[in-house]
């Protein structure tokens, strides 16, 4: 197109049919959600499942994200596929702490949400008692279609339009375990407080748990 071809309504159209404004921030986020590079590491089980998102069935590469990187360097995601022991702990940090900033992080399956079936001694009841967990993904092992839809999640939260929490969408504020000081059991007076400052939120802006 020459210059003078379009003048005045039409070339206003044509610029808002074409133009699209946005922030640099926002184009920066969309770029690093469909282009994230995970690290390949597996723990246990789960790191089966986690082979399975590769393969033509579920397809992450899809999404940007087919190209696993071997070194912690060079990844910006670790998916902990498994259960993570006592003595792993502090080799999975190690790891974590290696990758270059903005990183991200997936608790894969029950037992490294929660510790799973292993509640003992030798295997830490949640992956996020000693580093941070951006998406927890339930199952035993979680199919590779739960492992898609945990990433999506990532990637809204990558985006900056995380998805809002159950308590959040349910209208569940105030009734967190932690603030009762769990089943049968008696609160801290910390926890006492934390609750009762709840209910009182809770009750001023009108919403019922």
């Amino acid at each position: 197109m020459l210059r003078g071809d379009l003048e005045g309504e039409e070339l206003e159209r044509h610029v808002e049919e074409r133009v699209v404004m946005t922030r640099f921030e926002k184009l920066l986020n969309l770029a690093r959600a469909n282009s994230v590079f995970p690290f390949m590491f597996g723990l246990a089980c789960c790191g089966i499942e986690t082979f399975g998102t590769v393969t033509s069935r579920s397809d992450i590469g899809r999404f940007g994200s087919e190209a696993g990187r071997a070194s912690p360097r060079q990844a910006d995601l670790i998916i902990l596929s498994g259960r993570v022991s006592i003595k792993m702990a502090p080799v999975v940090r190690r790891l974590y702490d290696q990758m270059l900033e903005p990183k991200w992080a997936i608790a894969m399956g029950a037992c490294s949400s929660s510790g799973g079936m292993f509640a003992n001694y030798a295997v830490v009841q949640g992956a996020d008692r000693f580093m941070p967990v951006d998406v927890h993904i339930p199952g035993c092992p979680p199919r590779p279609e739960a492992v898609l839809y945990g990433f999506n999640k990532l990637q809204h939260k990558i985006k900056g339009n995380p998805d809002q929490g159950w308590r959040q969408r349910y209208k569940a504020r105030g009734t967190e375990e932690w603030a009762r000081g769990g089943p049968a059991s008696t609160p801290s007076s910390e926890a006492a407080d934390a609750y009762t400052t709840a209910r009182r939120l809770v009750g001023e802006e009108g919403i019922r748990p």
